[in-house]
């Protein structure tokens, strides 16, 4: 993977996706994907994903992200274009 072709992406999902394995679910997508960089909750109890690697394998994720795991229920999904950071590996918060 070239690193012109590596974008990143910042994902906020909307629902009831706390307490429901969504960040942990997340992370196991990403690393399938060969995606880089995080998930965590926010206090307004969204999700807030930082995403980078190539587009064809984010824009997967964000398909998955708008369904979640099981116990999940999405209600929005709000992405924003950003400045690829150099993210290692991928981790939840």
């Amino acid at each position: 993977m070239s690193e012109s072709t590596i974008v990143h992406r910042t994902v906020r999902v909307v629902g009831h996706v706390q307490g429901v394995f969504y960040r942990q679910s997340t992370k196991r997508q990403a690393l399938q994907l060969g995606l880089v960089g995080y998930a965590r909750n926010e206090h307004d109890g969204s999700v807030l994903i930082e995403v980078e690697g190539e587009l064809a394998a984010i824009e997967r994720l964000v398909s998955w992200c708008r369904i979640g795991p099981p116990a999940a229920q999405v209600d929005r999904i709000d992405i924003e274009m950003g400045n690829v950071i150099g993210y290692q590996g991928f981790t939840t918060m």
